[in-house]
């Protein structure tokens, strides 16, 4: 549902104060250099193929302030773990996400792990039945830890807004993350889709991702396209 179509009044606000929210983010993305770096035998090799990943990676671009969905000033530098937090601004989906459209990506992050690992599991699976995949399949996904201080537009128990959290359709969800977005906000706190009970965040600022850190590495099973996913959680030294 539109805006206009729930007589143009938004979404309540909700003043968030939570630590601790969880994103998971494939493993081979998490590293700072380019993942072209592990085919290369030396510095000088890593550097030419950075220059050349700096041609086509979109996070790189938006640091160079050359993508049309997100300014440069936008973006946040100097903090641990920068890149990540802008690549999930700058590498959007190609058919975009929930709130978010094909030119700006969101901050996408979940109150409890076991919710990251329901969202994960469904778009791998749903990429494996794509394909009809019939062989086991493995990924492995790093996790990162945020805090937000901020206030978020809330649709939770909010019946006008349903349409949103459509299982099966970002149509009016896209919508409706493009006009909060219009209008200055810091984003959406709503009720997880795929794991009921828990609730989600989309932040659509850069800024507002505060206090990111590592977490668990998380390894996902797939035995074909068809089958359950299984989750094997493994815990740093650091985090015990």
């Amino acid at each position: 549902m539109t805006l206009a179509a729930a007589d143009n009044v938004p979404p309540r606000i909700t003043h968030l104060k939570r630590d601790d929210t969880h994103r998971l983010i494939p493993a081979r993305y998490a590293e700072e250099r380019t993942v072209l770096a592990r085919i290369a035998n030396t510095d000088d090799q890593v550097q030419d193929l950075f220059e050349l990943d700096s041609v086509t990676n979109d996070r790189l671009l938006g640091e160079s302030n050359l993508l049309p969905g997100i300014t440069v000033h936008e973006l946040v530098f100097g903090v641990p773990h920068y890149h990540i937090i802008n690549a999930a601004f700058t590498h959007a989906h190609p058919q975009g996400s929930r709130f978010g459209d094909p030119d700006r990506g969101v901050w996408y992050a979940a109150f409890e792990l076991a919710t990251s690992q329901a969202e994960v599991g469904y778009h791998f699976g749903q990429a494996l039945r794509e394909i009809n995949w019939a062989e086991e399949e493995i990924a492995i996904y790093r996790e990162f830890l945020a805090d937000f201080r901020a206030a978020f537009h809330d649709i939770r128990r909010d019946t006008k807004y349903a349409s949103a959290l459509n299982p099966n359709s970002y149509a009016a969800s896209q919508r409706l993350g493009r006009e909060l977005l219009h209008r200055g906000s810091a984003g959406i706190v709503y009720p997880s889709v795929r794991h009921r009970g828990d609730t989600c965040i989309a932040c659509f600022r850069p800024a507002l991702v505060t206090n990111v850190r590592e977490g668990v590495t998380v390894t996902v099973t797939f035995a074909n396209a068809n089958a359950r996913p299984e989750f094997r959680v493994m815990r740093s030294k650091q985090r015990g």
